[in-house]
């Protein structure tokens, strides 16, 4: 049925959840995961020249994050007994990152998340995992 799933993390609980409801269908199906995590690229916008952080600064505070988000993926899938690699992306907008991975990776399915924001909050924080599932060809399995 399904033989590489990739499963994004944001590094939230929510996500965690999903990490390991994705690691248990791995196991179960006898696939491998492919852990992805999307930062945020250094941002030159010119509204000042202030910049707090300088790009090597950002780098190593970004590079850090993700690193502790990508342990958490390959923690619980060596506990399930699952195969994983992980990926680290940079993008402004992280639904095409983890599509485009998932294409690249040649996955078959994504598990995601879902913080499950409705109302006004979904339309002014947006969703990534609703943006996933609008553009996606590979089917995306929703785990709240």
């Amino acid at each position: 049925m399904f033989s590489k799933i990739l499963v994004p993390t944001d590094g939230s609980d929510l996500s965690a959840k999903a990490i390991e409801g994705a690691a248990q269908l791995a196991k179960r199906l006898a696939a491998s995961l492919v852990g992805i995590t999307v930062v945020e690229p250094y941002s030159y916008a010119t509204l000042s020249e202030y910049r707090p952080e300088s790009l090597e600064d950002y780098e190593a505070r970004m590079n850090k994050v993700a690193r502790q988000r990508l342990q958490q993926i390959e923690q619980m899938a060596r506990a399930a007994g699952v195969q994983v690699e992980t990926v680290v992306a940079k993008s402004f907008a992280p639904y095409e990152a983890i599509i485009e991975a998932a294409t690249q990776y040649g996955c078959d399915l994504i598990v995601m998340a879902s913080h499950g924001r409705r109302g006004l909050n979904a339309v002014l924080l947006g969703s990534e995992t609703q943006k996933v599932l609008t553009h996606s060809k590979i089917p995306v399995m929703v785990y709240r």
